[in-house]
């Protein structure tokens, strides 16, 4: 099945043996009611790690049974996001949701040292999923929150997330454009001399299960009748399943756009850690936290 929705993600996962949520400071109505859905939806198992008082306050007021969540007291968001590594460490969770802590936090529990969820060498990114009204498929694109400006090394590890994801989505053989400000190869800009080096390795089999095309001007990679302009031939043109972009200015500024300007939706989850880390927005919707979920669930179970 190919997913061509994002509500379709949930259509994937009911099927499998239910995964186990942690949230990471979940006190907030946002966190608790996309979590209390999916339990309903029987989809997962959730632990709320954070302030009981606040949790049982959010319950009652949108009409929550709190008793379908495993509730762990922690006094301060700090303290909470060390207790939810804690708990995916000890095996009794199998992916990790960011609740109403900053994203330092979360990902300095997650980065610690002694205590976190990376292995040497791993790389950590962040990967997002969006539905654009504008486009005629899904898009799947990053980094967007985690890695300032990827060297070389990174933004291979982050096309291979890219195609992963696109492969749990059903696309066989995902087209991903690597993104930079022109589709010449101009030796002095780093995102268009390391495109053509990304796109390069996928045609000799360095980089497997993809199209890859770059570099390539945005307008190229979302705009067929663009390349058809400058005469740029290529199958992702237009037509593209995935986005590497060049640095977190234009991958952010994307996100945002998706859904301050497009209506779109979309969800996320951070690869390279020994778990999938849900890491939406604090001002993301109920909705998008949900297909988070069920993404990281989808992807949970195997080492990221």
């Amino acid at each position: 099945m190919q997913v061509t929705r994002l509500e379709q993600i949930l259509d994937l996962i009911k099927p499998l043996p239910r995964k186990r949520l942690v949230a990471a400071w979940g006190v907030d109505p946002h966190t608790i009611c996309a979590v209390y859905q999916a339990v309903d939806m029987d989809l997962i198992e959730g632990t709320l790690v954070g302030d009981e008082k606040q949790i049982y306050q959010v319950c009652e007021t949108e009409q929550i049974d709190p008793s379908r969540f495993k509730i762990v007291h922690s006094e301060s968001d700090i303290e909470a996001a060390a207790k939810a590594v804690d708990l995916i460490n000890a095996g009794e969770g199998d992916f990790l949701l960011k609740g109403l802590l900053s994203t330092d936090r979360y990902m300095k529990a997650i980065l610690h040292k002694e205590k976190g969820l990376m292995d040497k060498g791993a790389i950590l990114s962040h990967v997002t999923v969006a539905e654009i009204p504008t486009y005629h498929k899904l898009l799947i694109f990053g980094d967007v929150a985690i890695i300032p400006l990827p060297d070389l090394n990174q933004k291979i590890a982050i096309t291979n997330y890219l195609i992963k994801i696109a492969h749990y989505l059903g696309i066989e053989n995902p087209k991903v454009g690597i993104q930079a400000a022109s589709e010449q190869v101009l030796p002095k800009i780093p995102s268009c001399s390391e495109g053509a080096m990304i796109a390069k390795m996928a045609q000799r089999g360095q980089i497997k299960g993809a199209i890859v095309e770059g570099p390539l001007g945005f307008d190229l990679i979302v705009d067929k009748e663009s390349a058809q302009i400058k005469k740029v031939q290529s199958e992702v043109c237009g037509d593209a399943d995935c986005i590497l972009f060049p640095n977190i200015e234009a991958g952010n500024t994307f996100y945002k756009s998706v859904v301050k300007l497009m209506n779109g939706e979309l969800c996320a989850v951070v690869m390279g850690a020994r778990v999938p880390c849900v890491l939406t927005s604090r001002g993301d919707s109920e909705k998008s936290k949900l297909y988070s979920i069920a993404l990281a669930s989808l992807l949970s179970g195997e080492k990221q």
